[in-house]
């Protein structure tokens, strides 16, 4: 998957992203960047993954995010046979607790 996004303008993307340094830069840099739909999009997909991990039902999930069963299904695929982003960030916030 990474070859299919990788280009100047993701990496580019990304760098601006690892600037940010607080919530609060993030809060701003994303109103800016996204539309609030979109972001509400990815933050539900962020908290389906976590769910997923926590072993909750799809019904559990679509409860309480709103979420699809196709989103929760996408995330669930991308959990198990994706690329380990989610796992990753998972394992760097469990560690920063």
């Amino acid at each position: 998957m990474i070859k299919k996004i990788k280009n100047e303008a993701v990496d580019s993307l990304f760098d601006a992203i690892l600037t940010l340094e607080t919530k609060e830069e993030c809060y701003s840099f994303f109103e800016d960047l996204c539309t609030v739909n979109e972001l509400l999009s990815l933050s539900q997909r962020f908290e389906v993954a976590s769910m997923l991990r926590d072993k909750k039902t799809y019904l559990e999930i679509a409860e309480k995010t709103g979420a699809s069963t196709a989103t929760i299904s996408r995330v669930n695929r991308s959990l198990n046979y994706g690329s380990d982003g989610y796992e990753l960030v998972f394992n760097r916030m469990k560690e920063s607790d």
